[in-house]
Formats: C-alpha cells, structure tokens, sequence
C-alpha cells in the first residue's frame, strides 16, 4: 500500500480531483488530497490545506484573497506547493503525486513536481500537455497526460481518461526495479556526435571497473538535466567530455545549458574530469537561422536542421577563462584534460573545423586562469582517440580514490 498525493486547485476542479482520490483508494492505495486552491471555496476536503501551501511560500492566501489578484495568488501557490510536497518526500510520506490542470494548476503543480528527485513518480493530466511541455518538466521525469477535454466536470470521456491516469501512477507507485545494478556507483558523462567514440570507449572502460555509465547529450536539456542528477547525491563522478554547451551559451547558439552548467560537481564535491569536447562549434538551426552578425565565419552544415560555426580565438579565450572559473569552485579533485590534436572529429588536422589558433586560445586561457593545485594533462592526439579515452579513465579513477580515502 502506497501514498499518493492528489495536488491540485479544489475550487475550480474539486470534482474531478476527488474522482481520482477514489479510485486510487479502490486500487488498495491511500490519497493525500493536497489543495492548492487559491481564491474560490473548497469543494474537497483536503488533508493539507491550501493556507499550509500558502504560508511555506511565504504569505498569507486571506491578504491575497482580499485583493483579489489570481496572478499573485498561484504566483504565491507556485511557491509553496514545491517547499511541502518536497518534504512530505523526504520525511517519507508521500510515494507519487497526481494532478490534474489547466494554466493555473498545471503551474503551480509541475512546479511542485520539479522540486521531487528524478524517480519517484509523477504524473500531471493537463490541458497543456499536447504542446511545449519544456517549462513544466524541465529536467525532471514528469509525465505529461492530455486532458483531451478541459478538466471542468466529470463526463463519458473525462471518466475514461482520468481513471487511465489514477491506474498509471498506481502502476508507477507499484512497480519494482530489478535489483541487478543497483550496488553499482554512478558516473555521468556528456556525449555529442562528435565525441561518441571518446565516450563509448570510456563508458566500456568504466563499466568494467564497476561503475554504472548514464550518458547525456549536451544538447542544453541534456546539460541541465544532468546537472540535477548530480544535484540530487546519487552521482559518484562526473566525466564531463563535452562541454561544447558553453560555446553556445557564450555565443548564442540553441544547446546553451544555463550559466551554471558545470557546477554542481565543482559545489557538491562530486569528482570530475574536464575535457573541451566539441568547444570548437556552436549550434544553430538551418542556415537561415544564423544571426546576420556572424555573416562571414567558418560554418559546417551538419545537415539540412543543424549549422555549425567554428568558435574563433577571441570567443576560445573566452570559453579558457569561463572553464576555469568553473574548475576553481571544485571542492573535490578535479583534473583537465587538453587534446591538443582536435576537440571534435571535425577539428582534427585535414578537417573543416581544424584551427590550431583558436585551439591555443582556448587551452591558453583556461591553463592562465586555472588554480594551482589543479592538475592539467596535455595529450598529444585528437579526443576521440582510445587513448584519450584511457587517460580520462585513468584520472577519473584516480579522483574518485583520493575521495574515497578522504585525501580531497
């Protein structure tokens, strides 16, 4: 028998919530019922009430209540709700959460949502979920539901799909993960096209040292997802190859990962190797779609939806200084890895990206700017050589010795 909590607004969708409390109860489990309701009266009763949601977001639902501004009230809602069903999850209260929204709910509960750890269950039935779901999910494992029809009242279709999403998270609260790699420690690593080879040789190497290898494409959702999966204490080490995100978001181009991209490991005193893969490109859409200032620059076209434009020398200086900057917050040990043959497959001797100017300035930069006590390996071939790959292994084992040994 498993908790679920029932999260939404009770005032405007009390029905529908209290439908979905039901069957859960059939299938042998316990509702939560969690209102975050704002102005209208509660047609559930709740088992948290909306003013405990209001008062952990910092603020009184009467005083907004008596100025009438919904906005201020979900706005104050989306504040609470993530501070109180993130610690009914840590005091272990609660195994999954359902909601059901519109605009106004599916805000507030999503919100709520990406406060829980990636793995516990989570499932929203919105009227949003057939369209840019990317700032409700963010990086979390929210599973998205179509209402079809707005959640405004039971009906032969509204039954239908809401009894399918009360058996999905049953279904999700009741299942059991085989236990075979759960004693394995984690790495993560960062992975584009163009360093594949780099990081499926490490990843084997790894693996047969014992380590369960989660690859992410540093594709700007993959950066930042695998920043929270560091976050949230499950990761042993970060293998960190690709760092190609930051030439995007120093250049504006669409697989940029935020500006704290590479400093969960360095705050969290998580073990890292970092490595310049693919710093020599920047991403952008179809050719059109390059901004008219960077008329004239070195471009590939992956294909017919990817551009690339090669990073010059001034923009590599930049990206040296950037990475060190990150590198210096490490607490734990940290080692940068420097192929000086190439960042990409594409800027190896004899190809299109291959500029040893700019690979200079990047290296230049980031070795000036490093800390002292950081150590840094040049090696004399491209990053996806085995050999590469090896070294990188070697250091990340290397670090995360001397942090089991409490030596760093």
């Amino acid at each position: 028998m498993a908790t679920i909590a029932v999260l939404g607004t009770f005032d405007t969708k009390g029905d529908e919530h209290a439908y979905v409390a039901s069957l859960i109860h059939e299938r042998g489990h316990v509702p939560l019922r969690i209102d975050a309701g704002t102005l209208g009266p509660c047609t559930l009763m709740a088992d948290v009430p909306r003013d405990a949601l209001a008062e952990a977001g910092g603020g009184s639902l009467a005083e907004v209540a008596a100025r009438k501004d919904r906005g201020e009230a979900v706005a104050l809602m989306t504040r609470g709700a993530p501070v109180v069903l993130a610690r009914l999850q840590r005091e272990g209260r609660i195994d999954g959460v359902i909601s059901l929204g519109g605009g106004g709910g599916t805000a507030i509960c999503t919100a709520a949502m990406r406060a829980l750890p990636v793995g516990f269950p989570k499932l929203m039935v919105s009227t949003l979920a057939s369209g840019n779901t990317a700032p409700y999910v963010g990086v979390k494992d929210i599973v998205m539901m179509p209402s079809v029809v707005d959640v405004a009242g039971l009906n032969r279709l509204s039954r239908r799909l809401l009894a399918q999403a009360a058996g999905a998270i049953c279904g999700m609260v009741e299942a059991r993960v085989p236990a075979d790699a759960a004693d394995r420690p984690v790495i993560v690593a960062s992975q584009f096209g163009n360093t594949t080879p780099c990081v499926t040789h490490a990843r084997g190497l790894l693996e047969a040292a014992g380590y369960e290898v989660m690859v992410f494409a540093a594709t700007g959702i993959g950066g930042r997802t695998l920043e929270s999966l560091v976050e949230s204490g499950i990761v042993s080490g970060v293998l960190d190859i690709t760092t190609t995100e930051w030439a995007d978001e120093l250049a504006g181009g669409v697989l940029g990962a935020g500006p704290t991209r590479l400093e969960a490991a360095a705050r969290g005193g998580v073990p890292a190797i970092l490595t310049p893969g693919c710093l020599d490109m920047v991403n952008f859409g179809e050719p059109a779609s390059v901004p008219a200032r960077y008329q004239g620059r070195r471009f590939y076209q992956h294909n017919a939806q990817v551009t690339l434009m090669r990073t010059n020398p001034e923009e590599c200086a930049e990206l040296g200084r950037i990475l060190a900057a990150k590198a210096n917050l490490s607490t734990a040990p940290v080692t940068v890895l420097l192929p000086l043959g190439g960042i990409s497959v594409i800027s190896a001797p004899g190809q299109p990206f291959h500029w040893p100017e700019a690979d200079a300035a990047l290296f230049g930069e980031w070795k000036r700017n490093l800390r002292p006590d950081i150590r840094v390996i040049e090696h004399p071939g491209n990053i996806n050589e085995p050999a590469f790959a090896k070294l990188c292994v070697r250091e990340l084992l290397a670090n995360l010795a001397v942090r089991k040994d409490g030596r760093g």
